[in-house]
Order: structure tokens, then sequence, then C-alpha cells
């Protein structure tokens, strides 16, 4: 994984030298970020031994569902609207100055989980990966996870029909409600889902902050990374210089 480790240094040379350095990692829904976060996870300490590094989820922050039903958001979750963004914002500035509490979720049941709550303590480096970030997220650096919009549903579908198999014999599981589906049905529900809900929000919410990002890890339809634009010098939002430098990457493999 010579080119992820390239991505861990990277990320080094740009932290600073005292206090927690925060890493946002965005993307659509399905493009690898908890993958490639818990490869920084192992990755950033090979590089730099003496560093602590965590990685947690916007997922916990997402509203829980007795409160989207009340609002009428149960379709939209995912939309900016359905995170807790004032939370958000808070625990990631209260963890540079001591231990923080990141809320969990659990996919399984499709909901927030007290059980699954974290506190991260004596941190160099905390990875926060998902959606819900905005361009006032208190983050150092912001990372977007991009690949084309075929590759994207290609990755949900596969991924909507595994937890379906996985919950079909679970009634507590979200997904066990399809298990009177076949996999045919199952495949055009999945793309339902992703036309409707997760592509207008890529293109509505997502996709924007590519262009006010610091790093854009351009994927292929293999998962693997096909360049690292690094655009050290562009102030966010700014323009991208011609000569931007460029990492270039060609065999590391991530998974949704």
């Amino acid at each position: 994984m010579t080119e992820a480790s390239d991505l861990a240094r990277h990320l080094l040379d740009l932290r600073p030298s005292q206090g927690v350095f925060v890493i946002g990692l965005t993307g659509a829904v399905a493009s690898g970020k908890s993958t490639l976060a818990a490869s920084l996870v192992d990755l950033v300490p090979q590089a730099q031994p003496s560093v602590a590094v965590a990685s947690v989820s916007t997922d916990g922050f997402l509203r829980p569902n007795t409160e989207l039903n009340a609002a009428g958001l149960t379709l939209r979750k995912g939309f900016p609207e359905t995170y807790d963004a004032q939370a958000m914002d808070a625990a990631l500035r209260q963890v540079r100055q001591g231990p923080t509490v990141f809320p969990g979720y659990s996919h399984l049941t499709y909901d927030r989980d007290p059980a699954l709550a974290r506190e991260v303590r004596d941190l160099d480096v905390l990875i926060i990966e998902g959606l819900g970030f905005t361009d006032a997220t208190p983050a150092d650096v912001r990372i977007y996870l991009d690949a084309d919009e075929a590759d994207l549903e290609t990755w949900y579908v596969r991924r909507f029909l595994a937890l379906c198999s996985a919950g079909r014999g679970d009634p507590t599981s979200f997904y066990h409600r399809f298990a009177n589906l076949d996999e045919a049905g199952v495949d055009v529900f999945a793309r339902s889902v992703w036309a409707g809900i997760n592509l207008p929000n890529l293109r509505e919410n997502i996709l924007p902050l590519r262009e006010t990002s610091d790093l854009v890890v351009r994927k292929g339809p293999n998962h693997e990374i096909l360049t690292l634009n690094s655009p050290r010098s562009r102030k966010r939002g700014g323009p991208r210089p011609a000569d931007e430098p460029k990492l270039q990457a060609g065999g590391f493999s991530a998974y949704p």
C-alpha cells in the first residue's frame, strides 16, 4: 500500500507542531470513506510511530429517527438538515482541549445507539469521516473522496445487497424488512434509493465540497486511487492553479 502510505505522510507534512490535528474526510455515500479512514489510522503511525491517531464518524451526529420522523425528514436522511451540526462542531472544538465523547450510530438498527458512544483522548490526529460537513466545519484539513457517479451507484447497490443479505435472518436488523424481496427486487429498490435520495444529495450538498477541500482523492472503478490532488497553496474556495502539485497513486484498494 505504498500509495496510501504516501497519503499518510502527506497528511503528516500538513500537521501543525502542536495540538490535535483534525482531518475531515467526506464524499458520496458508499465511496469508501470509512475504509480509507481505517487505513489511515493504521498507516499514519507507521510513518511516524509517536503519533496517536483515531477515527470517528459523523453518523453519530445524525438526528435520531424519532426526531426525523416527527420533522418529516426520514427520506432526507444524510442531507445537511438531518445532522446536529452544532453538536458536531462543538465536539471537534472540544477534542482540541481534552477528552471528548462522540455519539455512536448503529448500521444494524439504522439509528443512533448510546451504547456505541466513544470517548477519545490523548490524540495527535483525529479523522472524522462521513457526511454532514459544511464549509464552516472546524477541521484543519479536508479531504474529498471522489469517483464517477456510475461507480458510486454500483458500490452503493453492492453494499445495500450485502446488508440485506446479512439482515435477512436477523429481525433486529433494519434491513430485515426487505427479507421478502429477492435479489432482483432489492437491486431495483436500492437503485431507486440511489436515484431519489443519494444522488440528489451528492449533487446538491456533497459535491460542492470538492471545490473547497484541501485534498481530492480520485478513485477508479475498482476503488483504486488514481490521483491525489494536493493544492497546498490554494486558499479554500479559491481558483485551482494550473501547476497544482499532484501525488500520483495507482494500486491502493479500498471498499465501501
